[in-house]
């Protein structure tokens, strides 16, 4: 099948799901392996809470400044 005609059925099939949905899943730090700090459980509530408002899955690089940055972080003067 020609790459426009799987657009177009791909665009169809949204059009009938309809908008995606707005849930996401909840980060739980306890299910992981692996045991987090407060820091880090902080860090990732914070980032969890910027996708969420945001709408964004995959936040930039720069996105990811700024929420550390809200945290109080900052780069010390050398």
């Amino acid at each position: 099948m020609p790459t426009a005609a799987r657009s177009s059925v791909s665009a169809r099939i949204a059009a009938v799901k309809g908008p995606k949905s707005l849930r996401r899943r909840h980060i739980d730090p306890t299910t992981c392996e692996r045991d987090y700090g407060p820091e880090e459980i902080e860090f990732m509530r914070a980032l969890d809470a910027y996708k969420r408002s945001s709408g964004r899955m995959f936040p930039t690089c720069s996105e990811i400044l700024q929420v550390v940055r809200a945290l109080g972080y900052s780069r010390p003067i050398a």
